[in-house]
């Protein structure tokens, strides 16, 4: 057996009718190369006043260059008989290979769009809150589009087969039970799903946002399908479903602004005056870079019986600036008490009572002459 008779027992290309076929992959592939090289050529030139087409041509890249060698394939079989050997497996191959690629290169269209939006509204401002609304409604419906694209794509693949369609025929009798069970066993998916869009058109959190969830302080730091990862500020990474952020509540530190008020509590003796307080704490300001100017204002929010309470407002551009404030008001405070006041610092008070002097011993009447005969010793004895 020879190398062709082998391959035309396995490959329907090689048998004698398949060889017209045979004959035009080669140049229809070739083709189908240049026409993807030129096409790039043309979009990169095209696009580079253009960021969102340049974003969508890089993304759809590889689909494209495999789209365009099916096409050709695809051509090249066409010249093949009707009622060759192996054809109907070799179509089904062929539209399978074809619904899968267009399923890829859709999914990475929309990434595309995705990815040149986000480019187009960079975080790294000062303000970013526009951006950081554009940025999470591009990728939510994004992903959401490109699960939907992806579900649709194998369905079509699985329709391809008899028997599925068959299946599915059957199961349009018992559409109703079908329909319910399909809904309980789908309600995390759908649920999500809803969930996602709700998140991407409402907006209760964005990118960057920071965020109070679990009784721990992070930033979102992505948002997919199913959950959203929070960044701890230690570093630690907390994935939260979807459903949570809108049936249960959390804190959104800059949900309309980015700029926040900080606080810093002070415990003080009665004694301690306040002007001189408010002058460090202006000062402790002027020298932060964290804070933005608006006010710094000192006030005493309670009065123990000990101590009293005093409560600084400070204001920064955002969280991490107002974290940083903070502390640094805070350690100044300290220092100027502990440096120009130490004797005002909380103290505990206790007062003292002297003992009374005992009660003066009344003389017995039995031991009077005793003593007194004890004393007239004494006296006659004396020079």
């Amino acid at each position: 057996m020879n190398v062709i008779d082998w391959l035309s027992e396995r490959l329907p290309l090689f048998q004698a009718d398949g060889f017209p076929a045979l004959v035009l992959v080669l140049p229809l592939m070739l083709l189908a190369e240049l026409v993807f090289r030129v096409g790039r050529r043309v979009v990169r030139r095209a696009s580079q006043h253009a960021p969102m087409v340049a974003s969508v041509g890089r993304a759809i890249e590889a689909p494209a260059h495999v789209a365009l060698q099916l096409l050709a394939l695809n051509l090249a079989w066409q010249q093949v008989p009707i009622g060759m050997a192996g054809q109907a497996r070799v179509e089904r191959l062929l539209t399978l290979l074809l619904i899968a690629v267009m399923t890829w290169l859709i999914a990475r269209a929309v990434h595309g769009v995705a990815r040149g939006v986000a480019e187009a509204n960079p975080m790294a401002v000062s303000d970013n809150l526009a951006a950081r609304r554009i940025r999470t409604q591009t990728m939510v419906l994004s992903r959401t589009v490109q699960g939907l694209v992806v579900l649709i794509g194998v369905s079509l693949m699985l329709m391809t087969f008899p028997a599925v369609r068959q299946i599915g025929t059957s199961l349009l009798a018992s559409a109703g039970v079908v329909g319910i069970v399909a809904g309980f066993a789908a309600r995390p998916v759908l649920g999500n799903l809803i969930a996602g869009l709700q998140i991407g058109l409402s907006q209760p959190i964005r990118i960057d946002d920071v965020v109070i969830v679990e009784n721990e302080w992070g930033v979102i730091e992505e948002i997919t399908g199913t959950y959203v990862v929070v960044r701890i500020w230690d570093q630690r990474r907390l994935v939260v479903p979807l459903q949570y952020w809108i049936e249960k509540p959390f804190q959104n530190w800059t949900r309309n602004t980015s700029e926040l008020i900080g606080t810093v509590f002070l415990w003080v003796d009665y004694r301690m005056p306040l002007a001189p307080l408010r002058e460090a704490l202006a000062h402790a300001c002027e020298n932060s870079p964290h804070w933005d100017r608006r006010f710094a204002r000192l006030q005493v929010v309670e009065a123990g019986e000990k101590a009293m309470q005093l409560r600084c407002l400070v204001t920064a551009a955002s969280a991490s600036a107002a974290w940083d404030l903070r502390c640094h008001v805070r350690e100044q405070l300290i220092d100027f008490v502990q440096r120009e006041y130490p004797g005002y610092l909380p103290r505990h008070r206790a007062e003292l009572d002297q003992p009374e002097p005992p009660a003066p011993i009344a003389a017995d009447a039995s031991a009077g002459p005793a003593q007194g005969g004890a004393e007239e010793m004494k006296t006659s004895r004396s020079p």
